[in-house]
């Protein structure tokens, strides 16, 4: 059984970081997915590839793998600069604003 050890990257969805902190461990599929001819649904018998174990370290992750004999991959996450803009949005409703906010 193989895993891979990574930090999820922030969703498109949102500007903050709040998912994208601590670490998953997620096993690879040990069985490719079949359709089922009725319905069209796309099944596996792989229970394994359901699991998705997060923890708040990296180190705690290698643990729990190492500890169970799961064989691992360790991706390391891309470094992301910040993105904070002088006079973003915030600045509009600064109190020490000098002028007049309006539409």
């Amino acid at each position: 059984m193989r895993a891979r050890i990574y930090q999820p990257a922030k969703t498109a969805m949102q500007s903050g970081t709040a998912k994208a902190k601590g670490w998953v461990l997620e096993f690879a599929p040990a069985s490719a997915r079949s359709v089922d001819p009725l319905m069209g649904w796309t099944s596996s018998d792989d229970m394994d590839a359901q699991v998705r174990l997060r923890f708040e370290t990296r180190e705690a992750a290698e643990a729990y793998a190492t500890a169970r004999g799961i064989e691992f991959d360790l991706v390391d996450p891309q470094a992301r600069s910040p993105n904070i803009r002088a006079g973003g949005y915030g600045e509009n409703f600064a109190t020490y604003r000098k002028g007049v906010w309006t539409h």
